[in-house]
């Protein structure tokens, strides 16, 4: 028998989930620096990015029941990497403490919005 949830927040709708689990295994869409209303925060601040993207990805977990203790795999996706990686994996480090999950952090061109510097997408397990 397979089991499925989701988990949305109910801000927007672009066709996707925030997070989705099959059997236990949840996978995380990409979340960026938006507020619990929807407002973008940070704009041309990494730092203020990465905190309120973490944030998102916290809130995504918490709707299954679990922690970034849970987290398997995390993608890091960074526009201007040489600039923004070593603020960002800073903040990430401390944010995950003595958890290591797998991972890549990914320099792109650009992001889905025009001030967006970070997104970030992960799978978890449950359990």
């Amino acid at each position: 028998m397979t089991s499925i949830k989701t988990y949305n927040h109910d801000l927007w709708d672009h066709g996707i989930s925030q997070g989705y689990s099959v059997n236990g295994t949840i996978y995380i869409s990409g979340q960026f620096s938006h507020n619990t209303e929807g407002e973008f925060v940070g704009v041309g601040d990494i730092e203020a990015q990465t905190r309120q993207t973490l944030e998102n990805l916290d809130r995504v977990l918490a709707g299954f029941g679990v922690t970034k203790s849970n987290l398997a795999y995390v993608e890091v996706y960074l526009t201007n990497a040489p600039e923004h990686f070593e603020p960002c994996m800073q903040l990430f480090k401390e944010y995950m403490g003595q958890h290591r999950p797998a991972g890549s952090c990914i320099g792109v061109t650009y992001l889905a919005s025009p001030v967006q510097l970070i997104e970030i997408s992960a799978i978890a397990h449950e359990g």
